[in-house]
């Protein structure tokens, strides 16, 4: 499509994006009416909301529209997921500058339609309004199917600690990006297209699993959300995590440890959970620590090796990344 988003118009951009969008069984009413009507069996409705923001979130040198409409759907159906719930469907809010080319929000909207066709879920709708950044907001809902919500203050001592999905991909990528190359390609790709693993969060629900979160802001940073909303310690043992040889090479090349980008890197959006130590947990997840009882103020809610990590990581959006 030739032309800008000025000359397309609010509605004909409203129009163009509604025509890339396919229905699924849980969008009972989409696009065309004063809201969507979306299937809720469960009578419970889990929800997440995620903004990008260009030049924070996102850079178009770095990424095209298409990935970056696959990553900010990932983002949401990723925090669905992690609440033991299948995705169902997502709402769409796109601010635009009028001189934008009209392919690139199209091209948005065609990774957000097949990111959600991975995690089994509709665009519903959403709204489009002209400013002077790219803003991309999506909602995401979920059904519980009857389970009650995994979340984040269930995990007990005794409990074990694993992961399903990629660790420090993401930040590795990152790394090889701010240097100005464009491989490795797999490191590259999953800094621009995160791939959770969806299908395993419902899963970990029905396996008993007692907390649950994705890893958005690294692993050390969100078990600590599960260790202080569980009132626990958990401890992670290095030795269990994988470090492919590959982002070793990274690492080396750009003088970062590897391991740093597996506790801290954010955004790959791996789910990591807790089990009663009983459980038999497929193979996709791995064992990676322990939940211990609670300690005291002095003692951080997340070791490694039983020990402080000392090179500080994660990510607050107001204080913004810690250790790069």
């Amino acid at each position: 499509m030739k032309g800008s988003v000025g000359e397309l118009g609010e509605f004909g951009l409203i129009r163009e994006l509604t025509a890339r969008i396919t229905g699924t069984p849980a969008v009972r009413l989409g696009p065309g009416d004063d809201a969507a009507v979306i299937a809720a069996p469960d009578r419970r409705v889990v929800a997440s909301t995620d903004i990008l923001l260009e030049g924070r979130h996102f850079r178009r040198d770095w990424s095209t529209a298409y990935d970056v409409g696959r990553k900010a759907a990932a983002q949401n159906l990723a925090d669905v997921a992690a609440m033991g719930a299948v995705p169902t469907a997502v709402l769409v809010g796109l601010v635009v500058p009028a001189e934008l080319p009209a392919t690139w929000p199209l091209e948005l909207m065609d990774g957000i339609r097949d990111e959600c066709r991975v995690a089994g879920a509709g665009v519903a709708g959403g709204d489009v309004v002209r400013g002077d950044l790219i803003t991309v907001s999506i909602t995401a809902l979920g059904d519980l199917g009857g389970r009650d919500a995994v979340t984040r203050s269930g995990a007990r001592p005794g409990d074990t600690v694993a992961v399903t999905g990629w660790l420090g991909w993401s930040a590795a990528g990152h790394a090889v990006l701010s240097r100005g190359f464009r491989s490795p390609r797999a490191f590259v790709e999953a800094h621009r297209r995160p791939e959770p693993p969806y299908v395993a969060g419902p899963a970990a629900a029905a396996l008993g699993a007692t907390a649950m979160t994705d890893v958005s802001d690294g692993l050390v940073a969100d078990l600590g959300h599960i260790a202080d909303a569980s009132n626990v310690r958990i401890d992670i043992a290095s030795a269990a995590l994988d470090v492919p040889a590959q982002m070793s090479d990274i690492g080396q090349a750009v003088g970062v440890d590897p391991l740093h980008w597996v506790l801290t890197g954010g955004e790959d959006h791996a789910l990591v959970a807790t089990f009663h130590p009983e459980t038999k947990l497929p193979a996709r997840w791995r064992v990676i620590g322990e939940v211990l009882p609670a300690r005291g103020r002095t003692t951080p809610p997340v070791t490694v090796d039983g020990a402080a990590w000392d090179k500080a990581g994660g990510w607050d959006h107001f204080g913004g990344p810690h250790g790069h």
